[in-house]
């Protein structure tokens, strides 16, 4: 098993560094870039914007080369391979069309009624016919099972909240691509030590892939991921978000039973979800849209205080780990107590940042 997920790793990232510069040379060739010259954006020339390619092929390269047989798989305690496979599927098929729609928007852009529907057909077949959703919240605010058709909707929303939240952070050189590493590969971790290999594959073949494109992502970046890599990343966060919190407590380890699985969610997810959040709060309370593009987003404000593009990214890779070790400290017997703690120490960081922001 953990042969072959050393080998998706390194096939991702391999992909992705030679083919990366051929593709920027194209790029630039055919005018593929983005221009400076808007005051919200924060690079001072001309940018390829069509990174996601390689985000994509890399990670669906490597995922589909090296995907199990269902011999490999984890057998037993109700683990279905069948439904794997017809996740697998599901799981493709989404990728191509969200990857379609973000190249198209890289290059000619694409109206935000078309990126609804689309958006809600990716659901759709994520969520009712892969299903993969949330059935439970294990406990928090003592809740359980949900009903079915909220079970639906809540991840319908959820699933639109991710992508979005991926793709409103990608405003940095190496930002997005960094929190895509830190989260594909706590969940890389997880799944290869709960011995599900098909979802640990997915998992570590995004990684190679982002790690391979933050080479030429990190200040000063030669490339973008662009929509058509965002929209990838924040789909197969939601996916491996989703399996995570609905994985089977049978299947859990010693160690991973003390954890409570929506509030780890959360937390790996926590600096989008929040920034997000605060921001959509931000804007209706000014009676704006809440799309309405700005410069209010956290990395905007740690730049403001002076810091770099380098700087800004590692500050909030480490808050991110540093919010998901803390979830990891937290009682799974008291998981309102754990969303408590995980809630408020994102929100006193952010008030921090705020603080010194006005200094």
């Amino acid at each position: 098993m953990l042969l072959d997920l050393t080998l998706a790793f390194f096939t991702a990232f391999l992909l992705v560094m030679i083919a990366m510069p051929s593709l920027i040379k194209v790029a630039k060739l055919k005018h593929l870039v983005d221009e400076p010259g808007d005051e919200r954006k924060l690079h001072n020339r001309s940018v390829p914007t069509i990174g996601g390619i390689m985000i994509f092929a890399g990670t669906l390269f490597a995922y589909c080369l090296l995907f199990p047989s269902k011999e490999n798989w984890m057998m037993g305690n109700n683990y279905d391979p069948l439904s794997a496979l017809n996740e697998f599927k599901y799981l493709v098929a989404s990728m191509f069309v969200l990857f379609f729609l973000g190249l198209k928007d890289d290059i000619i852009g694409v109206s935000p009624n078309k990126k609804l529907y689309v958006h809600a057909l990716v659901g759709i077949i994520l969520v009712y016919l892969a299903d993969i959703r949330i059935t439970s919240f294990w406990g928090l605010f003592e809740v359980n099972d949900l009903p079915y058709w909220f079970s639906i909707v809540l991840s319908l929303f959820t699933y639109i909240v991710i992508v979005n939240a991926i793709n409103l952070i990608d405003g940095v050189d190496g930002l997005a691509g960094g929190i895509g590493v830190i989260a594909s590969l706590t969940f890389a971790i997880w799944f290869y030590t709960t011995g599900d290999l098909p979802l640990a594959l997915l998992a570590i073949s995004l990684t190679g892939a982002l790690i391979g494109f933050l080479v030429f992502n990190f200040q000063p970046a030669k490339i973008f991921m662009g929509d058509s890599g965002s929209l990838i990343l924040g789909m197969v966060l939601f996916v491996l978000a989703m399996k995570l919190i609905e994985f089977p407590p049978s299947r859990l380890n010693g160690f991973f039973q003390h954890v409570s699985k929506p509030v780890l969610v959360i937390a790996i997810l926590a600096y989008p979800l929040m920034d997000t959040l605060r921001v959509f709060t931000v804007r209706i309370a000014n009676g704006q849209s809440p799309f309405k593009a700005d410069k209010n987003h956290i990395h905007h404000k740690l730049l403001s205080l002076g810091f770099n593009h380098r700087q800004v990214c590692l500050i909030l890779y480490a808050y991110t780990i540093g919010i998901i070790i803390l979830t990891f400290l937290m009682p799974k017997e008291t998981p309102n107590i754990s969303f408590v703690v995980v809630i408020s120490a994102t929100m006193i960081s952010l008030i921090s940042l705020f603080w010194f922001t006005k200094k």
